[in-house]
């Protein structure tokens, strides 16, 4: 008997911007006396399902994205006698779906680092259950990740969670529902260690994994001090230090070390905050912005965003304490007109945004947008290819729209073409090298069009175009791309870096 764990996709870029995390944490949580799990990252290469043999154990994690392969991996496996375990958002939120069309022999909802081990041990005993209610662990629980099991030369950063859950509620986003609106910090010294453990094997750049790496605001502090029952202040406060603790011993790695996060804007109002960012070298961020009109925020339930110079102004904070901007935006909000495409991407530029990533607005299950969009199609019995368009993670790829939301001034078509204008007019070559001025050299400024390019092709044209042909190239130069780009991510080894230590307290302000 030997343990799998897969991260299925459809498409394989030979070379990864990011490790998919979960799979060497799952790894971790595999108990030795089953030897260390074999790794499949599809994002990578496909998978030789001709490796997997009767009784092995498989793991496979799906998001909604990524259902349909993982179903079609899953039964596969299941054929060649495999047992078969689901576990990621996807399957937490609809755990009879991998049963149904995925093969399992079971599905893992929730976090699954303490109850991996378990559900190993079930299915050997050939006592597998149907669901494993994993529940959410305390960030005191998280496993550190099997880095030791990574593939060498395949990835060009390396990825450390510090919180899991958010306290916002934005109407398109699942993660406070599936992880929570109490964030759970992981124990600082365990992040650290991670990040030197993976300085020792060649990694500088490290994702922080975060749902929200800024999980107390001023105003959350403000609102606390303001009620007679000071417990919830307490805790806020707690959460505070524990991240000023982070972001201090983080400054302490070697200097050639970037971190980059994921962060509400509300931080741009907080500069102590944001000055300890940079101290920690967390030089990229990125920032839901959504909508650049009051009227879309409103749509996306993120009023505590601003617009117009506002909006401009917290961008360039970031900026201005040396932390670049990705800038998310949402096309296809009910209250776009057309030219609201090009009053998003004026003010992208405006606001000096390093990266900027233009999406189509999806109902995806587990949000306020998905139930609402799902009530409205009751009794419409719209389908695609015999599949309800309720269910549109199990449209094949080629067939799925690229709009789902009916809206009330334009096409889906039209907001398809506008949302890949907006892309190309972004990441023009004199865009993206008049953007490079944020890099001194002319081999980073060169290297800096080598990535923008590479973002590019892998999250524009291979999600928003439907000329297969053009998603085939786009593929191509992305493998083309990737493998070079990758050496500008790595340095030498540091074998016998040692942990630091903290001689002086944080800010706990």
């Amino acid at each position: 008997m030997r343990v799998f764990l897969v991260n299925p996709s459809h498409v394989s870029f030979g070379t990864a911007v990011i490790t998919p995390r979960w799979l060497y944490v799952l790894a971790a949580a595999t108990p030795r006396e089953y030897g260390d799990p074999i790794i499949c990252d599809e994002t990578l290469d496909p998978l030789d399902v001709t490796r997997i043999q009767e009784g092995d154990v498989v793991g496979i994690g799906i998001h909604t994205g990524n259902a349909l392969r993982g179903y079609e991996v899953g039964s596969a496996l299941r054929a060649r006698g495999a047992i078969v375990v689901f576990g990621g958002i996807h399957a937490t939120l609809y755990p009879n779906e991998p049963h149904a069309l995925g093969g399992a022999h079971a599905v893992v909802r929730g976090d699954g680092d303490a109850m991996w081990g378990t559900v190993i041990k079930d299915c050997i005993e050939g006592q597998v259950k149907l669901v494993y209610e994993a529940g959410r662990i305390g960030g005191d629980s998280f496993k550190p990740a099997r880095w030791d099991l990574l593939p060498k030369d395949r990835y060009m950063w390396a990825s450390i969670q510090t919180v899991r859950g958010c306290p916002k509620h934005c109407s398109f986003c699942s993660v406070w529902r599936t992880d929570g609106q109490q964030p759970r910090q992981s124990i600082v010294d365990n992040v650290v260690r991670e990040a030197v453990e993976l300085r020792r094997i060649g990694f500088k750049f490290v994702a922080l994994a975060d749902d929200n790496f800024y999980p107390v605001s001023l105003a959350d502090l403000a609102q606390a001090e303001r009620r007679q029952d000071k417990t919830r202040l307490h805790e806020l406060q707690a959460i505070r230090a524990q991240r000023f603790e982070l972001m201090a011993k983080l400054a302490k790695l070697p200097s050639d070390m970037v971190f980059y996060t994921q962060i509400t804007m509300e931080a741009a109002e907080d500069p102590e905050f944001l000055q300890a960012m940079s101290k920690a070298r967390i030089k990229g961020a990125l920032i839901g912005v959504e909508s650049v009109t009051p009227e879309g925020l409103k749509d996306v339930y993120k009023g505590f965003n601003l617009h117009g110079d506002a909006l401009v102004e917290r961008l360039q904070a970031f900026k201005q304490h040396g932390i670049h901007v990705l800038g998310s935006f949402i096309f296809g909000l009910p209250s776009d007109r057309p030219e609201t495409f090009e009053a998003t991407a004026s003010l992208a530029e405006r606001a000096g945004v390093t990266f900027a990533q233009f999406v189509m607005l999806t109902p995806f299950p587990g949000t306020v947008d998905f139930e609402k969009w799902e009530r409205e199609q009751q009794g419409k019995g719209l389908q695609v290819g015999g599949v309800p368009i309720t269910r549109h993670w199990l449209i094949p790829q080629a067939n799925r729209p690229k709009v789902y939301t009916p809206h009330p001034v334009m096409s889906p078509d039209e907001i398809r073409r506008r949302t890949q204008a907006t892309w190309d007019r972004f990441y023009s070559l004199p865009s993206i090298w008049a953007r490079a001025r944020v890099v001194k050299s002319l081999k980073g400024r060169l290297a800096f069009v080598l990535i923008s390019k590479l973002y590019r092709q892998m999250y524009a044209n291979t999600g928003i175009a439907t000329d297969s042909a053009r998603v085939a190239r786009s593929v191509a130069v992305a493998r083309l791309i990737a493998k070079p780009s990758r050496r500008l991510f790595v340095a030498a080894p540091m074998p016998h870096l040692q942990v630091p230590k903290l001689d002086v307290a944080p800010s706990q302000a």
